[in-house]
């Protein structure tokens, strides 16, 4: 059992620092490539979607790299103190930049609504990531997840989410 709980912690920092980075390599292949992709991928508001995104991949990818390594000690309890209380200023930053990005839609509808729709997915992509992380699991990654999620019939709070709790 702790063998494959380690195994599933790994996956998923792996996963999550892997996507971190596969997203940014494909901006970069898409910016060199692709001349027409140059003004949605180099706009301040794409940029600033962009950036918001791959700062809260790289937080579940600590998350999950944290829990891995409790897991190597065998330690299968919340998070220690000192990063618990990163996360939540992590929280309280992601939350502080996702008010900014409304601000930065706007600003995106009137100066260059051609880039809005990219903008906004990407904006929308880091707020479910946002709320995956902090408050919500939104994710299953097998059959056996779904289905206990169909039979609960309610959403769960993520793992973060119950742990940033015990700071309370």
């Amino acid at each position: 059992m702790q063998k494959k709980v380690k195994k599933k912690l790994l996956s998923l920092f792996i996963g999550e620092l892997s996507a971190t980075v596969i997203f940014a390599l494909v901006w970069i292949i898409y910016l060199k490539l692709f001349e027409w992709a140059e003004p949605y991928l180099t706009s301040f508001s794409s940029l600033y979607a962009f950036v918001l995104l791959e700062f809260i991949l790289l937080q579940g990818s600590y998350y999950w790299f944290l829990k891995w390594k409790q897991a190597q000690r065998k330690d299968f309890s919340h998070l220690p103190y000192h990063p618990l209380r990163i996360f939540a200023l992590f929280k309280r930053i992601n939350l502080s930049l996702i008010v900014i990005g409304i601000i930065v839609i706007i600003y995106q509808l009137i100066v260059f609504p051609l880039e809005f729709y990219w903008f906004v997915f990407l904006y929308f992509f880091a707020i479910i990531e946002y709320i995956n992380y902090y408050h919500i699991r939104l994710s299953y990654q097998n059959i056996d997840e779904i289905k206990n999620l169909i039979r609960q019939k309610e959403l769960r709070s993520s793992k973060l989410a119950k742990e940033l709790k015990s700071l309370q």
